[in-house]
Parts: structure tokens; C-alpha cells; sequence
């Protein structure tokens, strides 16, 4: 039985492509920047994304923090959505390490913050206020079901941010996919943004690493920072091949994740009793079951049948398209969640 894995695209494989070119990278010591494979590929995003310079990093979440350490100073507040990745699952390290205030604002289930909150969430100079110095935003947005934002409302957020002296930073981790959705250059998405991050290991299938980019003197602040929290790699270019062979590879085939994540969400609510709360943009699916059902019972059911999901707490559940399930996958895991919930409801 082939086990259909959902979790997340993290789950991707490097392609054999991607295996030859970690085979045959030419390597240097990156913390002395003479990587020339790092080197190329820090060229290679920045260029892709409209900024001036880009960092290798070890994951999204180091990317994220780098940017919070690089863009804020300890006892300053940042903003960012109720449900943003960062405080949801970076395990409080801009707090624990940069010693910034997180003020959360609500997000729609769009993955947007009402830009009249966030205009309203802005300290004013007070004796007894944090300085509010940075607006975090999310593309596509993660805990909303890869929601995408539009270049236009990142505009119009950014432009009340810099009105009021704050920087913005973009958590872009999946940003190609926001991109594809939208028919548009994945610079357009990041152009009034003062930094942005992307995944190379989620939908893009290479094994490791985020890239950070944006000026030249905002890169070279960040890439101390790496060095200080452990992340100065030496002969890197290994896994950064992987990231060029993703860039000029992988972007355009995102269409297929999501193609079978609406396949995916047309089939699941054509299931009794399963609801799909919202318009499935990319890749990511959220649904909920009946009340009556289990959660972890419906998980470990699911997980003996070889279909793996993510669980959201009470009757909801995730599932995330990847290059490792073709459409066929999507079928049989539909008979089986199907055959899973009869069971259990």
C-alpha cells in the first residue's frame, strides 16, 4: 500500500537533477563568502525576488529571525497577524533573543490584516509604549489555508508602515506559490517589502534551506547575525546547488500541487459530512470533520491506511500538495478518508 503523505510539502524529495548538481557543486567556505555555489544562488534569489542582496540561511524560521534581529533593537514592538507562522511556530525566538514585543493583530481568514488595524496598532510616541518599529506579512499565509496576498494590498500595508517610520518584512516561504496563483513575477510581490524570505525545501523540493533578501547593508547586518545564533555554514554549496536546480526548476510545476490541492478540496466536500470552510487558492487544504469524530482517532485511522494528514486540534485537519502526490494520489486518498470517516461517524 503506498502511503500518501500530506503533512506537508516539506515531505518533497530532491530531484535527481538536484542530486547530480550537490554531487558536482564547486565548494568554498561561505563564512568567508568563497562558496561560489552559495554565491551564485545568493545572486540567483535576489535577482528573482527584486532586491539588492540575499543570505543563504538554514530555514525559514532562521530567516525570519534574522530579519527581527537585523530590523528591530531589544524592547521595540513588532506587528504581525494573529496567525502568522512566526508566532505560531518559531518557538518565541524573536522574543527569547531579539527581546522584541509581539503584538499580534487579527488576521482575516484571507491571510490579511485590516490595514485600518494595522494603521491603528501603532504605537504613538508615549513614555509608557514599546517603539513599534516593524510589520511582519505573511505570502501565502499558512494558517489560512495558502491564502495569497495581492502586490496591492502588500503596497497599501507597507505604504502605512514606512508612513509611520516602520520597516516591513515578508514571510514569503512559499511566495512562488502566491506568484503562480496570481499569474505575476514573484519581484512584484516582494517590491515595497524592506526584506522577504522564501523556502527552497517545501514546494520547491530541495532539501534544505530559506533564502533572506533585500539591500546590501541589510544582508551584510543579517549575515552577522547568522554567524552569532550558529548558522555560518562553510562548504554549503552541497545543499545550495539543490536551491539553484529548485529556482530555475521547480516554479512553474507548482501549478500541478495546485490543481490537485482544488482536485483534493472538490473531493473532500463531495464527502459527507466533511466541510471545506474556504476557497482553496494553492496548495494547502483545511477541512473539518464532524464533532462527533475523534481527531486523533480519525488521524491514527487515516495513518494505517497510508494517508497522512496534519491535525489542527478539535475536527480540523490540513492537507498540503506536493510534487511526491500526483493527481491519482488524490483520488485514493479521497477513497480512503472517505472509507476512514465512514468508520468512525
Amino acid at each position: 500500500m503506498k502511503v500518501i503523505d500530506l503533512r506537508s510539502d516539506t515531505v518533497t524529495l530532491p530531484t535527481d537533477e538536484m542530486r547530480r548538481a550537490m554531487y558536482q557543486a564547486e565548494v568554498g567556505d561561505d563564512v568567508y563568502k568563497e562558496d561560489p555555489t552559495i554565491n551564485a544562488l545568493e545572486q540567483l534569489a535576489a535577482q528573482m525576488l527584486g532586491k539588492e542582496a540575499a543570505l543563504f540561511t538554514a530555514s525559514g524560521t532562521m530567516s525570519n529571525l534574522l530579519a527581527i534581529l537585523t530590523q528591530t533593537h531589544h524592547g521595540e514592538e513588532v506587528l504581525l497577524g494573529s496567525e502568522s507562522h512566526t508566532f505560531w511556530y518559531e518557538v518565541g525566538g524573536a522574543s527569547a533573543l531579539g527581546g522584541v514585543v509581539m503584538h499580534t493583530v487579527p488576521n482575516s481568514q484571507d491571510g490579511q490584516i485590516d490595514l485600518s488595524m494595522i494603521e491603528d496598532s501603532i504605537r504613538s510616541q508615549n513614555i509608557h509604549f514599546p517603539q513599534t518599529t516593524l510589520l511582519c506579512l505573511e505570502n501565502t499565509h499558512n494558517r489560512c489555508g495558502g491564502a495569497v496576498l495581492t502586490a496591492d494590498y502588500t503596497s497599501n500595508a507597507a505604504e502605512i508602515a514606512h508612513r509611520h517610520g516602520l520597516l516591513v518584512h515578508l514571510d514569503g516561504a512559499r511566495i512562488f506559490n502566491a506568484a503562480i496563483a496570481l499569474n505575476v513575477p514573484t519581484s512584484e510581490l516582494a517590491r515595497d517589502v524592506d526584506s522577504v524570505c522564501f523556502c527552497l525545501s517545501k514546494g520547491l523540493s530541495a532539501p534544505v534551506g530559506s533564502v533572506l533578501c533585500g539591500t546590501h547593508e541589510f544582508i551584510e547586518s543579517a549575515r552577522k547575525w547568522r554567524k552569532m545564533i550558529g548558522g555560518g555554514m562553510r562548504q554549503a554549496g552541497i545543499i545550495a546547488a539543490a536551491g539553484i536546480v529548485a529556482l530555475q526548476t521547480m516554479v512553474t510545476r507548482l501549478v500541478e500541487d495546485h490543481d490537485n490541492a482544488r482536485r483534493l478540496a472538490k473531493g473532500l466536500s463531495n464527502i459527507t459530512s466533511i466541510v471545506v470552510p474556504h476557497e482553496v487558492q494553492t496548495n494547502i487544504v483545511n477541512f473539518e470533520t464532524p464533532l462527533e469524530v475523534s481527531g486523533p482517532d480519525f488521524i491514527q485511522l487515516l495513518n494505517t491506511r497510508g494517508v497522512k494528514i496534519g491535525y489542527r486540534g478539535y475536527n480540523k485537519y490540513r492537507a498540503v500538495t506536493n510534487r511526491m502526490v500526483a493527481a491519482d494520489d488524490i483520488d485514493e486518498a479521497l477513497n480512503r478518508i472517505d472509507i476512514s470517516l465512514k468508520e468512525l461517524y
